[in-house]
Parts: C-alpha cells; sequence; structure tokens
C-alpha cells in the first residue's frame, strides 16, 4: 500500500457562541480549519483536520497548516501511510519543526492503518479503557456573572467539567473563579486556566487569593521557568499545557516536579504518534492527562477521542467535544455528547466520513 495523493481543504467553523475569548484579551470569532486527505493505491483513505486556535495561541496558524503541507506532501508519495514511525521520519526530513503541520498527516495515516487493519482507531491506541469520556466545556472569558451564568446552562447539558478561561486582572479572575466554584458541587472540576496570561506576580497574587478554594491551576505564565516558580508557592493541583510541546519538554518536566498533570494538544505535538508516547509516559509516572487539541469539529473531535478512552479514567482527567463548540460539521459518525460524557465509534479507524458538501472544493491537491 502506497500514498497516491494528499489533498486539503479549508473550512470556516462558525462558533457556537458568536465569540470565543480567552488571556490577554485574545478573541476569535471564526475558526479557519483545514481538512486533510490522505488516498492510497489500495483504495483506502485516512482523514484528519488541523484548527490553530488563531495566529496567537500557540507558534501555528491556519494558513501555516496548507503551506506546509504543501512543502511536505511530495516528500510522503510513495509511502507506506501503515508505517506511521516512518512517516514521521520522513515528514522530518522534509520540514524541520511545525508539528501542527505534520499532525493531521499523522492522523490522517493512523485512520489509514486501522482501516487496514480492520479496526477502530482505539484498539491500535492501547485498547478500550473506558466505556465513555468525562468531557470538559472551557468558559469564554466575561465577567464573573457571565461565566457564572454559562456554566449553569452547561451544567444543564450535562458537563460536570469546567476550564474557565482567566489571564486577566488578577483580582478580576478570582471573582470570576469565585463565581463560577460557588455553583458547582464539591465533586466536580474546576481548573483556571489562564493560558500564559498572568505576570509572576499577576499568578502570585490569583493563586494567593484563590488558596481556600478547590481549583486546578493552568499554564499560569509563560515561560516554564515562571510557572514553575508559580508552582512552588502554591498548595493548588497544578497543569501545564503551552510549556509542553513534546516528549522531551515532558520529561524534563517530571523530573522537575513541575506539575501534577499535562494538557496534551494532538496537534501541538505532531499527532496521534507523539500524543500516545507522551500519553504512555504520563501512565507509567502515575500522572492525568487532559486530551484534547487546539481546536476543531468532527474529525479532530474523533481523533482526540480514540486517544481518550484508549487512556483509564484515573488518567484521563477529561476530553473535549469541539464539534459542539461550532455551528458547521465536517463529518459524519463523529462523536456526540451525552449527558456530559461522550464514546467513540467501533468502525475501522476515526470511523467518520467527511461531509463533502460542506467542504466544498480542495484548494489543494499533491499527487495523482
Amino acid at each position: 500500500m502506497r500514498i497516491s495523493s494528499i489533498s486539503v481543504w479549508q473550512v470556516d467553523l462558525p462558533i457556537t457562541e458568536g465569540r470565543y475569548s480567552w488571556a490577554d484579551g485574545k478573541s476569535i470569532e471564526l475558526f479557519d480549519n483545514s481538512v486533510i486527505a490522505v488516498r492510497t493505491d489500495s483504495g483506502l483513505t485516512g482523514y484528519a483536520e488541523c484548527c490553530p486556535l488563531g495566529p496567537v495561541y500557540l507558534p501555528a496558524y491556519a494558513e501555516g497548516v496548507r503551506t506546509g503541507i504543501e512543502a511536505v506532501a511530495p516528500h510522503l508519495i510513495g509511502c507506506d501511510p501503515r508505517s506511521v514511525h516512518d512517516i514521521g521520519r520522513s515528514m522530518d526530513q522534509a520540514l524541520r519543526g511545525h508539528p501542527y503541520v505534520k499532525a493531521p498527516l499523522d492522523i490522517a495515516c493512523w485512520d489509514i492503518l486501522g482501516k487496514a487493519c480492520g479496526l477502530p482507531l482505539y484498539q491500535l491506541l492501547g485498547g478500550k479503557a473506558q466505556d465513555s469520556i468525562g468531557l470538559y466545556r472551557a468558559i469564554s472569558q466575561g465577567t464573573p456573572t457571565e461565566m457564572a451564568e454559562n456554566v449553569r446552562q452547561y451544567r444543564s447539558e450535562g458537563y460536570r467539567k469546567f476550564q474557565l478561561k482567566v489571564g486577566a486582572d488578577p483580582l478580576e479572575d478570582v471573582e470570576r473563579v469565585r463565581a463560577v466554584r460557588s455553583e458547582l458541587h464539591d465533586d466536580e472540576l474546576l481548573i483556571a486556566d489562564a493560558n500564559c496570561g498572568w505576570t509572576r506576580d499577576q499568578a502570585a497574587r490569583a493563586v494567593a487569593g484563590l488558596r481556600d478554594l478547590d481549583v486546578r491551576i493552568e499554564q499560569p505564565c509563560e515561560s516554564y521557568a515562571e510557572c514553575v516558580s508559580i508552582r512552588r508557592r502554591s498548595a493548588h493541583a497544578f497543569a501545564l499545557d503551552e510549556s509542553i510541546d513534546g516528549p522531551a519538554m515532558l520529561m524534563r518536566a517530571l523530573a522537575d516536579d513541575a506539575m501534577d498533570s499535562i494538557n496534551l494538544k494532538l496537534s501541538k505535538v505532531g499527532g496521534l504518534t507523539q500524543a500516545k508516547l507522551m500519553r504512555d509516559i504520563c501512565l507509567s509516572a502515575n500522572m492525568p492527562a487532559l486530551i484534547e487539541d487546539s481546536w476543531g469539529g468532527d474529525i479532530a473531535t474523533a481523533a482526540l477521542a480514540h486517544l481518550a478512552i484508549s487512556t483509564p479514567e484515573k488518567y484521563c482527567v477529561a476530553a473535549t467535544d469541539f464539534n459542539s463548540y461550532v455551528t458547521l460539521r465536517t463529518a459524519t459518525g463523529a462523536p456526540e455528547r451525552q449527558d456530559g460524557r461522550m464514546s467513540v465509534s467501533d468502525r475501522p479507524g476515526l470511523g467518520i466520513e467527511p461531509d463533502f458538501d460542506n467542504l466544498g472544493d480542495p484548494v489543494i491537491k499533491i499527487g495523482a
């Protein structure tokens, strides 16, 4: 089996709430999403999608996905997509860095591998370790009253885990967290995610103001060193996200006791191959992971769900259903939320089929 062609579609994903806001006044109203198809000479096709959270969240941007794929794809024509590690080495030889470019190509090859084996992807990622996955809901930054109202609404839809977007004025952020925590039961999860938005001084003040609350602190500052500094003076459970960009950084953070859990994003680390490796390192270190991606629609939701459901619940903080945050469907067969949880298809591979009526015509095609 050999790769014969690679196609890319560009599709805009409108946000259900109209706008999504996070640290430092950042916001976005429309996601620029890329859907990828890797076709083979055997007739099997694998799919994936990559959707950066705008150009100022991570070192990634939507146009870069497509430009990068144009540079990498010719080097994959003629390769066996089932050899996912060989595919990774070929991509690294063609393009240094840029893991978000490589992630959808990697995931599409995993989709082909599952289809070639006749197995759902979770079986190849470790087996079905959960019957369903607990979901968290990201709460866009707003006033304390607005955020508490949003949490009340999403609790009524079954969510029991919430990630608040903070990273603004620390006193206002303390009010945001307190307003939301008062809406939740003791056994419900609350994460205050600053997305690198606090200075060290602001983070110190914020965690001091939250010292009596059960809340997990996530990525308070931009640099790893700053985050470790705040970790040392806080008794809260502590998570890192943006700082952990691959297995090497994960190993360093484990050695430094820099966190209690990680936020593992598939496209940030280069796809399922690297994400599975990092998930397995976390399992060996007795550390939970929140499994998700930068953003996406139905196909991204399916990919992260397969990795999450192959992770024991004890080590899976939560996942998320990106396809409920946007108003356009990119595929059929994707996981759907039911009472704050989701499961995955037992069909081979990702178990999805792109909705080509919504995708339109491809903007890139490499190969025959």
